[in-house]
């Protein structure tokens, strides 16, 4: 099974459309939308779809970009503007490769992938935009968008996380089912996954790629986030290894984990003083005496029956009653 997810993932995006989508992917066919008139200002309305948006031999449309709206599901949070500028270069001279993808939400084209294709477009100031029209539902229409940055986007551990996340709370999909929807095994999902247990200032390193998913997996070996960031902090500032940094770890586990025994050898001694102490107290005035003992205060009680026990009692501590 594994394998042929995985060869289905190499596919490339365009094999994944008709594969994934929760409908079909067919072409949706050109319509002539009418000018309407706007009930708020009463004036005519610009078509959300031209009436001459023509279908080329491949079944690509132009689309207007004042027409399209964000996927809800993008995945990567944020988009290098020279990546932008250079694509934007690139497709003014050849041309662009490959359209972008989106589906019918309403009256609006959703883009399901080609979010920086998109950019480059607006950058260089189009107005329509090459685009693939398909029937998807969100959760197909998500799993394209991971899948697509995933290929083409070289998407940072921490937004390639998230977007597993968002496939597992948002379409209550199973680590399984996401590994398979994607064409990984599910152990590098689960993997993945355990990524966002970090803290953000850890997260924020594993973004910007200061440290490697190799020292993320390191880290999440220690349980106190102090220590975490410390070593994370160190692993940049002095350029570690993973090999290094998991032996920090072990030495810290190690210094960790010898304190801890101390400590509960010292409560331990404590406890037997205590014991000892209300036992031979209790001997002395021939009674059950409870210590309680604290760093700064204490508590002693003496039981007593009656007022003749009371009078033998303060006798002892050499008090009149």
């Amino acid at each position: 099974m594994m394998a042929s997810s995985k060869s289905r993932l190499g596919r490339g995006l365009g094999g994944l459309i008709s594969g994934t989508t929760g409908t079909s992917a067919k072409q949706a066919a050109p319509k002539k939308v009418a000018a309407s008139v706007s009930k708020a200002t009463g004036k005519r309305a610009t078509p959300l779809v031209a009436a001459t948006a023509a279908v080329d031999s491949l079944g690509y449309r132009e689309i207007q970009i004042k027409n399209l709206v964000a996927n809800p599901y993008q995945p990567r949070r944020e988009i290098d503007p020279k990546h932008v500028e250079e694509l934007a270069k690139s497709i003014q001279s050849e041309g662009l490769l490959q359209p972008i993808v989106v589906r019918m939400q309403g009256k609006r084209f959703e883009l399901i992938a080609g979010e920086r294709r998109l950019r480059a477009f607006e950058y260089l100031k189009k107005k329509t935009v090459p685009a693939r029209v398909i029937e998807a539902s969100d959760a197909s229409s998500a799993t394209l968008a991971l899948i697509e940055n995933l290929q083409r986007e070289n998407l940072n551990p921490i937004d390639e996380a998230l977007g597993y996340a968002s496939l597992v709370r948002d379409f209550d999909l199973t680590q399984e089912a996401v590994a398979e929807r994607v064409g990984k095994g599910r152990a590098s999902i689960a993997n993945a996954l355990r990524l966002l247990s970090l803290g953000n200032e850890i997260q924020g390193f594993l973004s910007r790629r200061l440290i490697s998913t190799g020292h993320a997996k390191v880290l999440l070996g220690l349980q106190n986030e102090e220590h975490r960031k410390l070593l994370a902090r160190r692993i940049i500032e002095t350029g570690m290894s993973v090999r290094e940094a998991e032996q920090q770890v072990r030495r810290l586990k190690e210094s960790t984990g010898s304190s801890k025994k101390a400590k509960v050898k010292s409560a331990e001694a404590e406890a037997t003083v205590i014991r000892d102490l209300e036992k031979r107290i209790g001997e002395h005035f021939n009674t059950r005496c409870m210590l309680k003992h604290g760093a700064k205060k204490g508590k002693l009680t003496i039981e007593y029956f009656g007022n003749e026990d009371l009078d033998r009692i303060l006798e002892k501590l050499g008090i009149n009653s």
